[in-house]
């Protein structure tokens, strides 16, 4: 797509830290539907044929960086430590989980939108659960994708994780160059991508090339994400409506979280996509977009 699809780059601030994010052209008079992405990764890996589906769907697309991500504030560095040590410390170095959570109520607020349906992919996922939970008069429904309880930590999180992941992910170094920047793009999103569906080389070459994303070789940003804390409510405290999505084929999070955290939130739907990895693949992106629908509409039913 050639034309513009999102606007200008606006920002948002929570305390000391400075959040980008942008929203859909065209779909202003949608629902409100804030999308949270993954670990470290700038908003622009939310895909854009997804953000037109959405809105096509009646909703009104805002996605932002979250900080340490993208063009939103970078914290100064830590402890050296990997993701993987940081995410089994007792404790955040920079900042807490709930920071992360209400930098997405900042973004709201930016946006004077009172409440609005959120979508979190990964780590976006266990973020928009914790915004559910905190502020859940801010909350018109929540969408959990690819993501591990909200409220685990530490080594409870090791029984989400697909174990062979983690040797692979900590042999991916790469140098701080812009090569080394595609390199690195390229190889998370082969790791991720969906086993049955065809992963397109010079598209993800293209894609990584037009974002030059560093956050997925800055383990600095991962580290200090990852380790964030939450201290805030359970997950079953969440009353707002609650579809929870899961790929099948996930080489990162076991599916097994998923059934979790459907169980645990009272009245969550929980829907498995087969073929699918730790992605969001174009056959499925319309699929997605109506589940979020169904879940909307079924929400207003019931108010």
């Amino acid at each position: 797509m050639d034309r513009q699809l999102w606007t200008p780059t606006r920002w948002a601030q929570n305390h000391d830290v400075r959040l980008a994010f942008d929203t859909w052209i065209g779909a202003d008079k949608g629902e409100p539907l804030l999308l949270i992405m993954g670990l470290a990764v700038n908003r622009q890996w939310w895909p854009d044929d997804l953000g037109h589906a959405l809105a096509e769907h009646g909703f009104s697309v805002a996605r932002y960086d979250q900080r340490d991500a993208g063009e939103s504030t970078h914290l100064p560095p830590t402890k050296p430590r990997g993701p993987f040590s940081a995410l089994l410390g007792r404790r955040g170095e920079a900042y807490t989980a709930e920071d992360m959570a209400d930098d997405a109520i900042a973004v709201l607020d930016e946006l004077a939108w009172e409440s609005a349906h959120l979508f979190g992919m990964s780590l976006g996922g266990a973020v928009a659960q914790r915004v559910a939970a905190r502020h859940p008069d801010r909350v018109r429904t929540l969408t959990s994708m690819s993501a591990v309880p909200g409220d685990t930590g530490g080594l409870n999180t090791l029984r989400y994780i697909d174990l062979r992941s983690i040797p692979r992910l900590s042999r991916m170094k790469y140098p701080n160059t812009k090569e080394g920047t595609i390199q690195a793009h390229l190889a998370i999103s082969r790791f991720c991508a969906s086993p049955g569906h065809p992963f397109d080389e010079q598209k993800a070459r293209a894609q990584a090339e037009r974002l030059a994303d560093t956050g997925t070789r800055d383990t600095q940003a991962q580290s200090r994400q990852i380790g964030a804390q939450w201290h805030g409510p359970a997950i079953n405290t969440i009353t707002v409506p609650t579809l929870v999505l899961h790929g099948q084929d996930d080489p990162l999070i076991r599916p097994r979280a998923a059934r979790v955290i459907a169980s645990r939130i009272p009245g969550a739907r929980l829907v498995t996509l087969p073929g699918v990895g730790h992605d969001i693949p174009a056959p499925v992106r319309h699929t997605v977009a109506a589940e979020i629908r169904a879940l909307a509409d079924h929400s207003a039913e019931a108010r």
